[in-house]
């Protein structure tokens, strides 16, 4: 996909005032107690910012060897499945959006997991029809899709690539064999798993006595770093095919607990597919993101287009009205994306759901006096009209997990990539080949129809993969320029994180780092959460008088972004988390 210039004199002129802001001095934000204050980060050529120091070397080191953005995204996506095994890895799924510097193209790599070919509608209702407790549900086989992370990231190098396949396994295999010092993070995560019925996971992330493993600790993945040789050496074949893929057959069906129905014939059959991404208009600037079976587009670019018809500048970065209407646009866009959104391949989106008019007319439901409450579905059109009669909410957790990150190459390509295994350790189950698995499953609906007896589209079928909320993000100015490179772990609230930070860049003019740093509010169509421990907590009294319903709640984004600037890039890392933003 190419973008033309923006020829428009007052959008050009609203631009320059951006730019010419953007890298201007800001008050400092608060940093709640237990936050690490992050320095935003320049550079004149390259960077890279991802959630782990080892990975951002990673990624840097392959960029400074001559790689390109995709190269480097491989590498440090390796590395984090070593050193951040809970969130991302080859046991999982991602999706992928590149921008091609020579081209201009943008193109998305679409690594989503699917189910099994036995998988059906019911699959995660009790046997009186019921939906299981989450927890009943994600632990075990039945809940890991087919993987899909490495056959994306091998259509993404063969198209794009510039160093061999198997140099980008190096650092990856260096530390699995070597070992690498448990973060305070990972610690934390282990230290809240009460989960993880299969002894392969306990002995790999707890001590003989049953603690988990201490922070600095030293901890070696030697069967992984077998794993990338093969790899390295074989290609994706090596994984979808073989010994790796009877090992992952052998730990889903054989699970101490819910144990799955996964064949090699599945692993064997999964494709990787290149799609055009999701752009829309806001504020002068061209936004894409990803398309289904991620709803990651759609909803952000619905919260940034009813939002747009609102001066968010002049309301200011933490006032009231600013997070009333970020919580009602949510409420909104996530009503459409709970109703109509799903796997395309099963499921077409009824059209109009981004149409300039249908999303002012949306906007209108927006009151400045009081809150919507539950938001209801829209109808962009007659399409959605048999759609809403015929499709109904599906209830789906999609609990926290994931990992993102985002890079630019001295070439000017970028890429910007969501990768996850869902939740905390996904399935709670460890291949005897050094990975865990994904409990993907468990972002369809477990009710297959609604209390009206309609289907939800977002339910279990063969071969479906699974809703999303990844949003990885690239923005583009009046020139055609790659100007923001964005994303975010955390769930179903990935969306508002990702609309957040580009609102704090856009509106506010804050740079990246002073964007990602802001309180993070929001709505998914339920309660106003308010993130705990930030400045967002004042809020609470007045949205109360304004009919919310609120909640503070931990949100643990990652937001890891990359901004234009006259003099090359700057870079942010979310001080939730440990990512680094690095460049040369």
């Amino acid at each position: 996909m190419r973008f033309p210039p923006v020829r428009s004199a007052a959008v050009l002129a609203v631009l320059l005032v951006w730019a010419a802001t953007l890298c201007a001095p800001i008050a400092a934000q608060e940093s709640p107690s237990g936050w690490t204050r992050k320095a935003l980060v320049t550079s004149r050529h390259a960077m890279v910012v991802a959630a782990h120091p080892a990975a951002v070397d990673a990624g840097i080191a392959t960029l400074a060897r001559g790689g390109n953005a995709v190269d480097a995204a491989i590498a440090v996506q390796l590395v984090l499945n070593v050193v951040e095994p809970q969130s991302s890895g080859i046991g999982g799924g991602a999706f992928m959006l590149f921008h091609d510097g020579r081209s201009g193209r943008l193109t998305v790599y679409d690594g989503r997991e699917t189910a099994p070919a036995a998988a059906t509608p019911d699959r995660f209702l009790d046997a009186a029809g019921r939906p299981l407790a989450f927890t009943d549900a994600l632990v075990g086989g039945r809940s890991v899709g087919v993987p899909g992370l490495v056959r994306m990231l091998e259509l993404a190098h063969r198209k794009h690539g510039r160093l061999a396949w198997s140099r980008l396994f190096e650092p990856a295999i260096a530390i699995a064999d070597k070992g690498f010092r448990v973060s305070a993070r990972l610690r934390a995560s282990i230290a809240d798993e009460s989960t993880m019925p299969q002894e392969r996971a306990r002995r790999y992330f707890f001590n003989a006595d049953g603690a988990p493993l201490a922070e600095g600790q030293w901890l070696r993945n030697p069967a992984l770093a077998e794993t990338f040789r093969q790899l390295a050496a074989r290609g994706g074949d090596a994984f979808y095919e073989g010994e790796i893929a009877r090992d992952i057959v052998e730990t889903v069906t054989g699970s101490p607990v819910n144990p799955g129905d996964m064949t090699e014939a599945d692993l064997a059959g999964y494709r990787a597919r290149a799609r055009e991404p999701v752009c829309g208009r806001y504020r002068g600037l061209t936004v894409c993101s990803v398309p289904l079976p991620s709803a990651g587009a759609l909803t952000l670019l619905q919260i940034l287009g009813m939002l747009e018809t609102f001066d968010l500048a002049a309301l200011g970065a933490n006032s009231l009205m600013s997070a009333h209407l970020f919580s009602e646009a949510g409420r909104l866009a996530y009503a459409d994306r709970d109703r109509y959104l799903a796997d395309p391949d099963f499921v077409k989106p009824p059209p109009g759901l981004l149409d300039p008019a249908y999303l002012h007319e949306r906007a209108a439901n927006i009151r400045t006096d009081r809150t919507l409450g539950r938001a209801e579905p829209g109808l962009p059109s007659r399409t959605a009209r048999g759609q809403d009669a015929a499709f109904g909410n599906g209830v789906a957790p999609e609990l926290v997990s994931t990992s993102h990150f985002s890079i630019v190459d001295r070439w000017g390509n970028a890429v910007a990539m969501t990768s996850t295994i869902e939740n905390a350790f996904g399935s709670r189950l460890m291949t005897r080949s050094g990975f865990l698995l994904n409990n993907e499953l468990t972002d369809f609906s477990f009710v297959p129809v609604d209390d009206a007896g309609r289907a939800v589209a977002n339910r279990v079928e063969p071969g479906k993969r699974p809703r999303s909320a990844m949003s990885p993000t690239i923005a583009y100015d009046s020139r055609g320029r790659v100007a923001i490179v964005v994303g975010s772990p955390g769930g179903p609230a990935i969306i508002n994180y990702v609309a957040k930070t580009l609102i704090g860049i856009v509106d506010w003019r804050l740079d990246a780092q002073a964007a990602i740093d802001l309180p993070n509010i929001g709505s998914r169509n339920g309660p106003t959460e308010l993130e705990r421990g930030t400045t967002a907590e004042l809020l609470q009294p007045k949205l109360d008088a304004l009919g919310h319903r609120t909640r503070v709640v931990e949100q643990t984004s990652g937001v890891h972004a990359i901004v234009r600037t006259a003099h090359g890039w700057s870079g942010g890392a979310d001080p939730r988390r440990e990512g680094v933003a690095r460049g040369y």
